[in-house]
């Protein structure tokens, strides 16, 4: 065997054990992302004085918008990541931030959309990202091929897991 055989393991073998660790940090980030995410919501709305609704159910009124869905939608259009779907939707429904209703054609499905005061939530939500928007730009911590660079990069990992879950396992 070649010492350039060998030299192309180890640095095969470096260079994966390297991926892997910047992969698991990449991981942990995402997490840590998301639960910041929700933490910034609460405290803009503490900020404002909405204390009816937590932060995961602010991100679902944000997400829907002026969508009319089904309950079952939601997690596929990708308006809801969480497990809880059930209950945050019955708990904005009696708060009066949506409204339900049975579906015409099919009887056991549920239409759901904002209410006025659901959309008051969606655009405190909307006002809060606008103002991220531009303070990222304008003190230079991401521009447009920055973003684009992550974006891109996310869609990736999402379709590769995607693909995990469809085709082998």
């Amino acid at each position: 065997m070649s010492v350039h055989t060998n030299l192309d393991r180890r640095n095969s073998a470096g260079s994966q054990a390297a991926f892997m660790m910047g992969y698991l940090e990449s991981l942990n980030l995402v997490e840590r992302l998301h639960r910041l995410l929700l933490d910034v919501i609460k405290d803009e709305f503490e900020r404002v004085g909405v204390i009816e609704i937590n932060a995961v159910q602010a991100l679902l009124l944000f997400n829907i918008g002026e969508n009319e869905v089904t309950a079952g939608e939601l997690k596929s259009r990708g308006y809801y990541q969480g497990s809880n779907v059930s209950y945050n939707l019955k708990k904005l429904v009696e708060t009066g931030y949506m409204h339900h209703q049975r579906c015409e054609i099919d009887r056991r499905s549920v239409r759901v959309r904002l209410t006025e005061k659901g959309r008051r939530i969606k655009d405190i939500v909307a006002e809060l990202f606008a103002r991220h928007s531009e303070g990222l730009i304008s003190r230079g911590v991401l521009d447009l091929d920055g973003i684009d660079q992550i974006t891109t990069s996310l869609r990736r990992v999402e379709r590769y897991w995607s693909d995990q879950i469809r085709y082998i396992y």
